[in-house]
């Protein structure tokens, strides 16, 4: 069974990612300003982006991710996502991941989203801890992060992409 649960907040829509979403998934994954403090594989094609909302839709079913699409209240269109992934293996610890397009940043809809996110992983699912890895010139991740109490782990690098900083936040 899925753990995957929509959620509602004041102004927000954590819904489940369909495959009307992928003109979406194919900007957020693709476009250089979102993208300028992440590395992963871009999704610039149609091909590439159901692809990718395949995997994760798969990943949800089997608990591996949970992955939210970030819609306003009353309207469908994805503007971003935030999801809970590379969960430990006894499921105490999990990394969350986000990204928000141009238009929607800087209206707190990302600290909404987070908090909503980090709620539902320590008491939905009971996480112990959740961690962030977030490039060290993205100021704005790094301010998120450290307003909802995350805090630097000093020591910890990030194998794959030693620009990163990791942040954890554990459960309170």
């Amino acid at each position: 069974m899925s753990l995957f649960t929509e959620i509602q907040t004041k102004r927000l829509r954590l819904r489940k990612l369909t495959h009307s979403d992928w003109e979406a998934i194919s900007f957020l994954r693709s476009d250089p300003d979102v993208n300028k403090f992440v590395k992963r594989a871009p999704a610039e094609t149609q091909e590439k982006a159901l692809a990718f909302i395949a995997k994760i839709c798969q990943a949800i079913e089997t608990n591996s991710s949970l992955y939210w699409v970030i819609t306003e209240q009353g309207h469908n269109q994805m503007i971003g996502s935030i999801c809970l992934w590379n969960f430990s293996e006894d499921r105490k610890k999990a990394e969350v991941g986000y990204d928000l397009h141009p238009n929607s940043q800087g209206k707190g809809i990302m600290n909404e989203a987070l908090k909503a996110i980090i709620n539902f992983g320590f008491n939905s699912i009971n996480l112990k801890s959740i961690e962030a890895y977030t490039q060290k010139n993205n100021t704005a991740s790094i301010n998120l992060l450290e307003y909802h109490g995350f805090k630097l782990v000093v020591g910890k690098q990030d194998a794959d992409n030693l620009k990163n900083a990791i942040y954890a936040l554990k459960q309170p």
